[in-house]
C-alpha cells in the first residue's frame, strides 16, 4: 500500500459471481464483509446494512483499511475490489497493479 492509499478514502466490492463463500473476508472485517443465505460475501454501509445489489460499493472505514486491502489480497476467489474513491483505481483485488 502506497502512502498516498493510506491518506485517501477507498470504498470496496464483492463480485458474487467470483466468491468462493471462504468467508475469509468476513473474519479479516466483520464490520464491512458477511455472509449471506446464499453462501457468498456482501459488503455492508456503514449502518451496517448488507448490501445485495450486484457491484453496489461501501466506503471503507480508515480504522479498517489494513484488514480490508489484507480481505482482498488473501480472498481464494479473487472476488473482493478495494477501490480509491477519487480515481476508481484498484489497490487490492485482482486488478490492482
Amino acid at each position: 500500500m502506497s502512502a498516498r492509499t493510506g491518506d485517501e478514502e477507498l470504498q470496496v466490492w464483492v463480485d458474487q459471481d467470483l466468491c468462493t463463500g471462504d468467508g475469509l473476508c468476513v473474519q479479516y472485517a466483520p464490520e464491512v464483509f458477511e455472509l449471506d443465505i446464499d453462501g457468498l460475501a456482501y459488503v455492508k454501509d456503514t449502518a451496517g446494512e448488507l448490501l445485495q445489489s450486484p457491484g453496489v460499493r461501501t466506503s471503507v472505514p480508515a480504522r479498517l483499511r489494513l484488514e480490508v486491502i489484507d480481505s482482498a489480497k488473501e480472498c481464494p476467489g479473487d472476488c473482493i475490489h478495494v477501490v480509491r474513491r477519487s480515481d476508481d483505481v484498484e489497490v487490492a483485488g485482482p486488478e490492482a497493479a
